[in-house]
């Protein structure tokens, strides 16, 4: 069995977007006398997407919300976050060339708890949308992460556009949390963690832990294929 497709998380792999989505909720929910520190929101609600974090907020701190509550609070949180991503570069180092590297063997896509406006945005503004041939987001309207919604349509997506079908054991999900690790693996897919976000211990459900997506290369990653067939 070789190698199919790569699937990228976007947020703490492709964009060190991380912080400005915090700043973009603590705003929002500031306007309404909530606070969110930086610990407990990297520590609880990280992997949610936006609907999911203020509907987890609204049950751990007994706060009764509407669905027109959350999304006014959705739309919001969304203006500022295109604001901030269009303020200059947030890629991390090494993207362009890791994306270019395996763009030029096999195709690729994204599964993200972000919206895809977002990512479109990042990406075309980087020079990469070309090289991603399916995206599946929140705004997709799945389970976010750790389910395994957004790998699955992902990758029904990208099927769409490939003459044979392939299997989830013959492609690769990088993530940088271990809620997008658990919805890999729940996708049947081998997982490569990049600690940008969080440190390699709390990274263990990976079959391969980088500190940077410059240490990827097509060998480690077939690898990893090779060692799936090896255990069939």
């Amino acid at each position: 069995m070789s190698l199919r497709a790569v699937f990228f998380d976007f947020d703490g792999v492709i964009a060190d977007s991380e912080p400005l989505h915090l700043r973009a909720y603590q705003s929002v929910l500031q306007a309404d006398g909530i606070d969110l520190g930086k610990a407990e929101y990297y520590a609880r609600y990280l992997g949610y997407d936006d609907v999911g974090l203020f509907e987890a907020l609204a049950k751990d701190r007994k706060i009764l919300l509407t669905h027109e509550k959350i999304d006014q609070w959705v739309a919001m949180k969304s203006a500022i976050v295109e604001d901030l991503l269009t303020s200059g570069s947030i890629l991390f180092p090494g993207v362009v060339e890791c994306v270019k590297m395996f763009a030029g063997t096999v195709p690729l896509a994204v599964a993200s708890g972000a919206l895809e406006p977002e990512i479109e945005l990042v990406l075309e503004h980087a020079g990469l949308r070309q090289y991603f041939l399916a995206i599946a987001s929140a705004s997709d309207g799945v389970r976010g992460k750790p389910a395994p919604d957004l790998y699955l349509l992902a990758m029904a997506k990208l099927q769409d556009r490939m003459p044979e079908p392939f299997s989830a054991a013959a492609c690769v999900a990088i993530e940088d949390s271990h809620w997008g690790l658990e919805a890999a693996r729940r996708a049947g897919m081998k997982c490569v963690a990049v600690t940008h976000t969080y440190p390699a211990a709390e990274l263990e459900k990976a079959d391969l832990v980088v500190e940077a997506l410059g240490e990827l290369t097509l060998s480690k990653i077939e690898a990893l294929i090779r060692d799936n067939e090896t255990a069939r």
